[in-house]
């Protein structure tokens, strides 16, 4: 019953919910951005993230920019281990939905002659909450496991059933401050820096954990209890020989030793066998063996009300250059340095993963206090504006995600590993954007993103994985007054299918070739406001 321990193991490891942007970085900061996705050489407001260096090109002034952004996300995952319950006529699909009723955007700048002070707010990674409502493959696999199991021990049993529910929030608030200098008309430079304060909550259940046994619907907590009440005498001489230190050695071999008596030695051994342990085994081994059984009982109970934060901070230094050779062509380049996260658990109840019958202590998923790596990569951005015509620009843009030289917290196999074991290249992202002036009041705009993620399968589990993508955004922008601008935008992204193929363990030692796949798709809805007090952008 060792993998029922495993239970809930990757359950809450939801990651941040990045939209446009990095593996955990969000782009999509502002409604001009998802009207076009190329602003990497902005000089409106916008530039204090995109490309600070350039908001010396605006004119003498206090501006504010106001965003909001409503997302939502599709989830769908499928997997075809065979002990699951839809198996073998076709493979188990879960649904979850992620939802960001509200994602904020907040920018400041204030330029008097060749310096600009400004500021910004504004979610750099997470900003939603997922919810699966029957769970995942993760939370299931070891479930269905107890059939196979518990037929290869004779017993009646024909299926299984529970009742999973799972919900996360992840929130990554960056607070930029910074300061552009103009050097001449060609050159601007940009100094700042960013302090990101990181919360992840978790809450959730899994209860109902069933089997059909001799056609009836039963307990499994209820079952396995029964079972170990019958074994505790047996259980109860195995786990004095282990804490009195004999558990290295077999019963044999403790009773050479006069450890034991031959009226205790009769007992236990007659008890492994009729539990249908070996008798060669070591003492722990066989107290391991027939204590599995109290294992699953506690871990398979209810497990109401869990309540799980985790909260962290870091700082991320920003450089940033603005070139202009000439009034048609504007570019930009931005440096954002890793912003080194660590996560401490303040856990209020906590999932259940292991029991120890041996000291009745029990193992929780996120013990209070532990700390864990959630980095920000490094990002290089580089932008371009052209202006065709008066009415006619084109932009683009590109990211360089150094995701490689971050730490993720990944795991494999339940070890911790370095992004370089799960990731073969570093993600990039490519963005074009079409930009036309209808009257002096307004214009519109299309964009397109496409993304390259470079993670291997051992990166991907269901809960958090990866994938190629194609983005398109429209929109436009009107000036209500002279100092008050409109941006509109909306978006849709469309994943690439990914998959991992790997072989699972099942709980009796046999491996089974798994196939999962992994899908999702995102909406973006955007509107912005622009305050422009005392004067308008140079043009």
């Amino acid at each position: 019953m060792k993998r029922i321990t495993l239970l809930i193991v990757g359950v809450l490891l939801i990651p941040f919910f990045s939209t446009a942007g990095g593996i955990v970085t969000n782009q999509n900061q502002s409604a001009a951005y998802i009207r076009m996705f190329a602003r990497d050489a902005s000089t409106d407001i916008d530039a204090v993230f995109f490309n600070p260096a350039g908001l010396t090109k605006l004119n003498d002034g206090f501006y504010i920019s106001l965003n909001y952004q409503y997302i939502k996300q599709n989830k769908v995952v499928t997997s075809n281990y065979v002990n699951l319950a839809t198996m073998p006529t076709s493979p188990t699909e879960y649904n979850g939905e992620i939802n960001v009723p509200i994602f904020p955007g907040l920018y400041a700048a204030y330029k008097k002659g060749k310096f600009v002070v400004s500021f910004g707010v504004n979610p750099v990674g997470g900003g939603g909450g997922a919810t699966f409502d029957k769970g995942l493959p993760s939370f299931e696999m070891p479930v269905s496991d107890l059939v196979p199991t518990l037929q290869a021990q004779d017993q009646p049993v024909t299926a299984y059933s529970l009742n999973a529910y799972f919900e996360g929030s992840s929130a990554f608030w960056g607070y930029q401050l910074g300061a552009s200098y103009e050097i001449n008309d060609i050159f601007s430079i940009y100094l700042g820096a960013r302090y990101v304060s990181a919360k992840n909550t978790y809450a959730g259940h899994l209860t109902d954990v069933n089997i059909t046994y001799l056609g009836t619907e039963i307990s499994a907590t209820d079952f396995f209890a029964n079972a170990a009440a019958k074994l505790q005498p047996l259980t109860d001489g195995l786990g004095a020989l282990v804490l009195g230190g004999a558990g290295d050695l077999t019963l044999d071999q403790a009773l050479e030793m006069s450890i034991i008596d031959a009226t205790t030695y009769a007992q236990l051994t007659g008890g492994l066998t009729q539990a249908g342990v070996p008798t060669s085994v070591t003492i722990v081994q066989g107290f391991g063996a027939v204590s599995g059984a109290e294992r699953a009982a506690y871990v398979l109970a209810d497990q109401d009300n869990v309540e799980v934060e985790q909260t962290g901070s870091g700082f991320t230094p920003i450089i940033g250059i603005n070139i202009s050779p000439n009034d048609k062509l504007n570019i930009g380049l931005k440096y954002e340095f890793m912003t080194k996260l660590e996560l401490e658990n303040n856990t209020t109840t906590d999932f259940i993963i292991d029991y120890d019958p041996l000291t009745n202590t029990p193992t929780g998923m996120f013990p209070d206090g532990e700390k864990i790596r959630n980095d920000m990569p490094a990002l290089l951005a580089v932008g371009f504006d052209y202006k065709i015509t008066d009415k006619f620009k084109v932009a683009s843009g590109f990211h360089y995600y150094f995701d490689k030289s971050a730490d993720y917290g990944r795991k494999l196999n339940g070890v911790h590993v370095d992004n370089k074991d799960v990731i073969d290249r570093n993600s990039t992202e490519f963005a074009l954007g079409l930009e036309y002036k209808l009257s002096d009041k307004m214009l519109l705009s299309i964009g397109y993103l496409n993304t390259q993620t470079g993670v291997t399968e051992d990166y991907q589990t269901d809960l958090s994985y990866s994938q190629h993508s194609n983005t398109v955004g429209f929109g436009g922008a009107y000036a209500i007054s002279k100092g008050i601008d409109l941006n509109v935008g909306f978006g849709y992204t469309v994943y690439n299918d990914a998959r991992k193929i790997y072989d699972a363990t099942d709980a009796l030692g046999f491996s089974h070739t798994t196939i999962e796949t992994y899908d999702k798709d995102n909406l973006f809805v955007s509107f912005g406001l622009d305050f422009k007090l005392g004067g308008n952008k140079t043009e």
